[in-house]
Order: structure tokens, then sequence, then C-alpha cells
């Protein structure tokens, strides 16, 4: 037994430090000292011994385990010291060398052309607001002097989320306008973008969700020459001096009088094309002074107030601003057309 131990000892010793592998180790380790290994079937015979020999054949199986056990872990520190060192040179960073761009993003053109319109009216003193896309139908249209029966309300032009018709998608941001006069202490000033919600059809001018920017004013002594020369500096800030405005009368439940007004198309620069429908001009907003029963509905006095307010669709605003002849193309997010900003 002791010829067989030392036997043992000698080529594991030998077999440890040749390998080459964590994996390879393991393996030895197992056929050395294992449940199986030589060293365990060879002290499994250790009963065959008389009581005198035991002691010294212990001892000495003790001290051969102690000693691959060493070899072991002498071993696995040597070998994990040289995959470290593999790593560092395979994974060896030269700072040197110029780093890989990277490719920066940039706003969406129909926010250019909010964050221009913000700009525009912060600077004259506005405020800008933000209110729920999930509305009540009393603010969207009858606190807006668009009672029942009125087409807009009709389930053909207008998202619902309950039967009684009380709860919708907001068709328009002018109720807004009257969250602002219900809160704010006047004289009010204010804008407010967001997006709206009606069953257009899809076309290069249309969509059944965009985005609108209302905007407010009420003071005293507030007429519709404030409003127009608000809404032609607007143009000219944003499209270019000189721009072409035309304003046309129309028909709005909250405010009378009421106007449309348009911009010159730019595509074709007025002689009519698919864009503008032959037309030559592109509708912009709609606008008017705010009619006294929607002051009256939000407790002000239409005898010593008086105010203006209009509807802009920021799509359309953003098409102008860039020269965009389909509205699609906005919402359609094809790279080829967004790196164009």
């Amino acid at each position: 037994m002791k010829e067989q131990l030392a036997q043992i000892r000698t080529q594991a010793l030998a077999a440890f430090s040749s390998a080459g592998s964590p994996a390879a180790l393991e393996e030895l380790r197992v056929k050395y000292l294992g449940k199986k290994g030589e060293l365990t079937a060879v002290l499994k015979q250790m009963g065959r011994l008389s009581a005198q020999e035991r002691p010294a054949m212990g001892q000495l199986a003790n001290e051969v385990r102690a000693a691959l056990e060493d070899a072991i872990r002498a071993t696995s520190e040597k070998l994990a010291q040289a995959a470290l060192q593999q790593r560092l040179k395979e994974e060896t960073l030269d700072v040197t060398i110029p780093g890989t761009p990277v490719r920066q993003g940039h706003r969406h053109p129909m926010y250019i052309a909010l964050d221009e319109i913000k700009d525009i009216f912060v600077g004259m003193g506005f405020t800008v607001l933000d209110g729920p896309e999930v509305e009540l139908a009393s603010y969207n249209f009858d606190k807006l002097n668009a009672d029942e029966g009125h087409p807009s309300r009709d389930w053909s032009d207008t998202f619902y989320f309950d039967s009684d018709s009380r709860v919708m998608l907001r068709s328009q941001t002018s109720p807004m306008q009257v969250r602002a006069m219900e809160t704010l202490p006047l004289p009010i000033r204010i804008i407010a973008p967001g997006r709206v919600y009606r069953k257009d059809e899809v076309d290069a001018t249309h969509s059944p969700m965009f985005h609108q920017v209302e905007g407010m004013v009420i003071d005293k002594n507030v007429t519709m020459a404030d409003l127009k020369g608000t809404l032609n500096l607007l143009a000219e800030q944003l499209f270019g001096k000189g721009t072409v405005t035309r304003f046309r009368p129309h028909h709005f439940p909250f405010t009378e009088p009421s106007c449309e007004m348009d911009v010159q198309c730019h595509k074709c620069g007025g002689q009519g094309c698919p864009t503008c429908k032959g037309e030559g001009w592109i509708e912009l907003l709609g606008a008017g002074m705010i009619h006294p029963n929607v002051l009256r509905m939000s407790g002000i006095d239409p005898e010593v107030w008086s105010g203006w307010a209009f509807g802009m669709g920021l799509e359309r605003t953003a098409m102008r601003r860039f020269k965009i002849a389909d509205l699609r193309l906005i919402f359609e997010n094809d790279v080829r057309f967004l790196e164009q900003f």
C-alpha cells in the first residue's frame, strides 16, 4: 500500500502540473480524489491492515491527499492567472484610436414648428397650457356654445367612450379656453397645444388624429383688429416676411364674428395644385371674437371684457413651414423623410 500511495502521488502531481485548462484539472481531481478515484480506492483497503500498520498508513494517506489538494490549488491559480493574461491581451483597448461616431437624433419637423410657435407667443406674453385629451362633452361642446343637436356632436363626427355621449376624445383644443377662463385671473393670454381626434378621412391634408394649437386673449377693449394683427405677425414670423394670408368669413358657435385664415400654397404659389386641391390656398386656422355666451358661461361679464381665440392645425403649419406636400409624411416616420430636417 505504501508503494501504491507513493505511485499515486508521483503520477497525480505530474498530471496536475501539465493540465492545460480548468476543465482538464477538474477531470484529474475526480480521477485521483473523487469518490471512485484512485486514492479513495487505496484507502478502502485500510481495513485489511493490522492494527499496528493502520496509523502509519493513515498518516501517509493524509499526507498524499494534502499534497494533491495543494497541487490542485496551485495549478488552478496558475491557470486562472494565465486566462486573465490572455483576456487582457485579447481585450486590450487602444485609447488613441478615434471612437465610433455617435449618430445624434433631432427634433421632429412638427415639433420644430411647435417650438417656434411657442417662442413667438411666449415673446408676446402668452402662457402655454396643457390639458386632457379625454374630455367631457360639456367642455368640448356645451360651454363653447355648441348645444345638443350641433352637427359636430354627431356619432359620425366624434369619438365617444360612453353611450350617453358625455366622455370623449376631444375634437379640438378649445376646451382649454373654458378651463383657462374658469381658473385663471383676468386678463388672460394663453396658448394650448395638444392632440385632437376627429373622424376625418386620411388624405394629403387630413388625419383622424392631428395636433392643434389653441390661442386666446381676454382683456378690456380687445377687437378683431388685434386678432388679425397677431395672426399676421405669427404668419410672418413662421413663414417669412411677405407671407400672403387671407381672412374669410366663417361660422363657429363659440366666436362671433368668426373667420378662417388661409396662407398661400407653398407648393404652387397660389396657382392651384393637388396639395391645395386646386385652390391656391391652404386653410391654416379658424378664429374669431369670443361669443358673449361663452364668456357668460365661464362667469365673465361680456359688457366689461372681450376677447379673441383661434385654433390652428400644427401639421398644416409644419407643412407650410417646411414645404411638405403631404400631411401623411409627418406620421409615417420614414427615416428618409425625417433625415431632411
